[in-house]
């Protein structure tokens, strides 16, 4: 991968699709020079704070990281402060100067006052081929609606969800959906390749941002624990003839979408009701093929196994 002669940036991020555009940056010799995350927060069953992914990278490689609650004007005077700090040498009236930030998957909206600080401003990785599929999930809801030509977008952030112009785009084609944390990393990873790619250029003012079309639009929606429920089952796993080839189609890619959280699962009575999460399956001639199952309180196991132990039930 070609390296480019360094210039300073913030870049906010949170999930691990953020980690992903930060292996490519730093394979490129561009790693940023201050990033900032989401707060630490309790995660497992025993609540443990944890930090982000993202800012554990930044730990690891002693770059400055800030995890503000809020985006306010003590945060925008901290990273002011901190840009000053990474720029002692120059002349007072530069030392506030920072040249662009880039944001994938940082989970907050960046209001004006931050996105007012870098000079050139503010660019962020979206993987779906803008204007469609703006939001938070836009990888799982291109899976949910089988939308197999999707891809990668660079835009300018302006003070709008995903609203601003598009810098650069590439467009993927899935042959057949993997799971979700497959198919984010592979975007992800292009995402990366993409803006180290087209950096240079942008940065010199020769790329020609491009308005996107608002009149088309899509918006993605939150997912919720409870959209990875599947109902009436039982039937379904006892008789699959019960249910049409296109409504199988659309539990896998449920599968697949969710796979990472809330993951599909479905109740079954067994002297209880039990919940069985689905964490393995394929799609094989025209049908569901489940491989492995978590039933509630016990290890992952083959759905064949299970199916074995409560048929008969």
């Amino acid at each position: 991968m070609k390296r480019y002669s360094y210039i300073p940036y913030v870049f906010f991020g949170s999930a691990t699709f953020s980690l992903y555009v930060l292996d490519e940056l730093e394979k490129a010799g561009i790693s940023p020079t201050i990033i900032v995350t989401t707060p630490d927060k309790p995660v497992g069953r025993g609540l443990t704070v944890t930090p982000t992914a993202v800012k554990i990278w930044a730990q690891k490689r002693s770059i400055p990281v800030f995890s503000p609650i809020k985006l306010d004007s003590d945060f925008v005077e901290n990273i002011k402060k901190e840009i000053k700090k990474k720029n002692i040498g120059k002349k007072e009236k530069d030392a506030l100067e920072i040249p662009y930030f880039v944001v994938a998957a940082y989970g907050k909206i960046i209001p004006q006052a931050v996105l007012d600080i870098p000079l050139c401003g503010t660019l962020n990785v979206h993987p779906s081929l803008l204007p469609r599929y703006r939001g938070a999930t836009p990888i799982q809801s291109a899976m949910l609606d089988d939308v197999k030509k999707t891809g990668v977008t660079i835009m300018r952030v302006d003070a709008l969800m995903d609203h601003g112009p598009i810098v650069a785009q590439k467009a993927i084609t899935v042959d057949e959906w993997p799971i979700y944390e497959v198919l984010e990393e592979t975007l992800a990873r292009e995402g990366g390749r993409l803006l180290t790619t087209i950096l240079p250029n942008w940065l010199a003012g020769t790329i020609i941002e491009k308005e996107q079309d608002h009149t088309i639009a899509t918006f993605t929606k939150k997912i919720i624990k409870e959209d990875g429920l599947i109902i009436n089952t039982e039937t379904f796993f006892l008789d699959q003839s019960t249910v049409s080839s296109q409504e199988q189609y659309d539990i896998f890619r449920r599968i697949q979408a969710y796979h990472q959280w809330p993951t599909v699962y479905f109740f079954w009575e067994n002297n209880k009701k039990i919940r069985i999460k689905i964490t393995s399956a394929e799609w094989h001639d025209n049908h569901l093929i489940i491989k492995k199952v978590i039933p509630e309180g016990k290890k992952e196991i083959n759905f064949d196994l299970f199916m074995r132990d409560h048929r008969n039930i």
